[in-house]
């Protein structure tokens, strides 16, 4: 823990939250071609991460450090996660990784589309986390957690010395009141890095925070926004709703993977043991909802191996069964978007493409408050009853219309939910369908780059 302050310390159990002591790259690393995207991104663009290996080369970097999902179903598999746990074990053998005294790192981020998005490096503790339907849990999945997603990224923790996380907790502060207190102290504190990012990812600074006074005026202040008594009165709740402190916005199955290896390792520590091991806590990067730098992105889906005709076919049956629905072709993507706005407020609009054609298909009386809902519950219908059929989710209206043009791909395009309103849904609906928004476009995704020891 951070200090031996048993006030302090009740501060950071009440929150959920330590400073976690962090490894940073040694000063001769070139930390560009250290730190990549998340794994989670350019998911069927395999071409991005073939370009990754090629800039990256032989240098030391979190490419080797973590599985991107694009490989996920490569026959080879076990070997990389085998090689990514003796690369965490060679970089901490050799000193590329640095380890630091226990503190939290501000970072900002600038992007191709923001000039700055405001970050805080620090650990949570997953007692304090259920990414359960239902939860009310301090700290809970904004998205639906699919169980089948998360053997892999366990494995993968299973036997690793270290965890690179992109996780990314949102906090709803609308005064700012954290992010204040770190923008006025920036100026006296220890710059890390200050690198541009590979593959058009924009750049990154880092501060390290580890003055205590400054780490607690950072822990009273996301204390207030846990505050039980306003809680009712800022969300418009009934008071029997529990508090909702973080609420992640990126990294939904990565964190959840460390909630079900924690609960792996707890099971063989005494109760004393597992109060302070390592395992019991995930380094994250919290970042407020309010923040001007932060664009909640729509998450678009693309079917592949699919029939379009029987595709429209099957919508036409199913929404049929509860509602009017109707369906629109067009002869351009300018013609559809032109024609997207105008259909009866409540109703829900699905545009799509395949083979260079464009259409919308209109669900009037829907029966879900989003549109994601109901489109993502009429996929997994058909997928059911359709196998072969597989579907990806992804960033960007562009890559959705190249993909998509292919022979046997279909995509829609969604539109973005409103970051203001995603506590108070969570709070009264709990969980949204899973890939229901993004934080950002791809290249803004988090970068690995801090890293920490998850061993005893």
């Amino acid at each position: 823990m951070f200090t031996a302050d048993e006030k302090i310390n009740n501060l950071f159990q009440k929150i959920g939250i330590i400073p976690p002591r962090i490894l940073l790259p040694a000063d001769n690393i070139d930390m560009r071609k250290w730190s990549v995207v998340a794994c989670d991104q350019y998911t069927s663009q395999p071409e991005y991460w073939d370009e990754v290996e090629k800039l990256v080369g032989d240098n030391p970097s979190t490419l080797r450090l973590i599985l991107p999902e694009v490989y996920l179903e490569s026959s080879d598999v076990e070997q990389r996660i085998n090689k990514i746990n003796a690369t965490m074990k060679e970089y901490m053998d050799k000193g590329i990784l640095v380890n630091q005294e226990p503190c939290f790192i501000y970072l900002e981020r600038e992007t191709p589309r923001v000039k700055c998005r405001k970050g805080l490096i620090m650990a949570v503790d997953l007692e304090k986390y259920d990414y359960s339907e239902g939860s009310q849990a301090l700290i809970r999945a904004t998205e639906k957690t699919i169980i089948e997603r998360l053997p892999p990224r366990v494995k993968i923790r299973k036997n690793a010395l270290i965890e690179v996380p992109h996780i990314q907790l949102l906090i709803d502060d609308p005064e700012m009141t954290v992010f204040s207190i770190l923008e006025e102290y920036a100026h006296k504190m220890e710059k890390i890095y200050d690198f541009d990012l590979l593959m058009g990812g924009g750049h990154v600074k880092g501060y390290k925070i580890d003055d205590e006074n400054l780490i607690i005026n950072i822990a009273k202040a996301l204390e207030k926004l846990a505050d039980p008594d306003g809680f009712p009165e800022k969300y418009k709740v009934s008071k029997d709703k529990a508090v909702l402190l973080f609420a992640v916005g990126d990294g939904n199955h990565s964190l959840a993977a460390a909630k079900v290896h924690w609960e792996n390792v707890k099971s063989t520590l005494s109760k004393d043991e597992a109060m302070y091991h390592p395992a019991r806590y995930a380094m994250v990067e919290v970042v407020n909802v309010h923040d001007e730098g932060l664009i909640f992105e729509p998450i678009h889906r693309v079917l592949f191996n699919v029939n379009p005709e029987h595709l429209l076919d099957s919508m036409a049956e199913y929404f049929g069964t509860y509602s009017e629905y109707s369906l629109r072709l067009y002869d351009s993507k300018a013609q559809m978007e032109t024609e997207v706005n105008c259909f009866a407020s409540g109703s829900h609009v699905l545009p799509f493409v395949h083979s260079g054609k464009y259409g919308i298909a209109v669900v009037n009386k829907p029966r879900h408050n989003l549109v994601v809902s109901t489109l993502q519950e009429f996929l997994d219908w058909y997928i059911a009853k359709n196998p072969g059929t597989k579907i990806d989710f992804i960033h960007g209206d562009n890559a959705v219309t190249t993909i998509s043009n292919k022979p046997g791909n279909f995509g829609f395009y969604l539109p973005a939910i409103d970051k203001y309103q995603l506590f108070r849904t969570i709070i009264l609906d709990g969980t949204l369908p899973r890939k229901t928004f993004s934080m950002g476009d791809a290249e803004e995704k988090r970068y690995y780059l801090e890293c920490r020891k998850i061993t005893g």
